[in-house]
């Protein structure tokens, strides 16, 4: 049997509300996206290379998607030392070029850990809680806009990389 990234249902949330009710809404709002456009598609595809010249894939972002939301929450935020996630070996873009079409149901399965993680990491904090990274210093606040923004852009691509598979466009 061919393993398939399971069907994934778009958070809907509200419209109004308090500013850590709209930050991560927005947030679980695109990551259900990027769920939404590998739903139903096999490892195979997920990690295949549709928009030559580029090696961009559907596996590779979502590799490197749980990769940033691992960094972000739980490296940052709640300052946990973790081993990488991704051979150090095989360089920083390891998450976009290491993949393996049979290593895909894992991957897909470490987003939604590292998804859990990072809500978890996030529940006790305020948006004002703060944290220096690379010598500078974020809240997060700073986080959830920056995550939105990572998932905005790499759903663009993934609607690019989805219709070049089969013909699936969407919103």
């Amino acid at each position: 049997m061919t393993w398939t990234a399971p069907e994934a249902t778009r958070t809907i949330g509200p419209l109004t509300g308090g500013e850590r009710e709209t930050l991560t809404y927005f947030l679980a709002f695109y990551r259900s996206t990027l769920m939404q456009k590998c739903a139903g598609l096999t490892g195979r595809q997920l990690a295949e290379r549709t928009v030559e010249p580029s090696g961009l894939t559907l596996l590779g972002l979502i590799r490197h998607m749980a990769k940033v939301e691992r960094t972000w929450f739980r490296e940052g935020l709640a300052g946990l030392s973790v081993p990488p996630m991704y051979d150090p070996e095989k360089g920083k873009d390891a998450d976009f070029e290491d993949l393996a079409p049979d290593r895909a149901p894992d991957d897909y399965a470490r987003l939604v850990e590292e998804i859990r993680l990072a809500d978890e990491a996030a529940a006790a904090a305020s948006l004002d809680t703060t944290f220096t990274r690379r010598d500078s210093v974020y809240s997060l606040r700073t986080v959830y806009v920056h995550m939105i923004a990572e998932y905005a852009r790499h759903i663009g691509h993934a609607d690019l990389l989805r219709e070049r598979l089969d013909g699936t466009t969407g919103a």
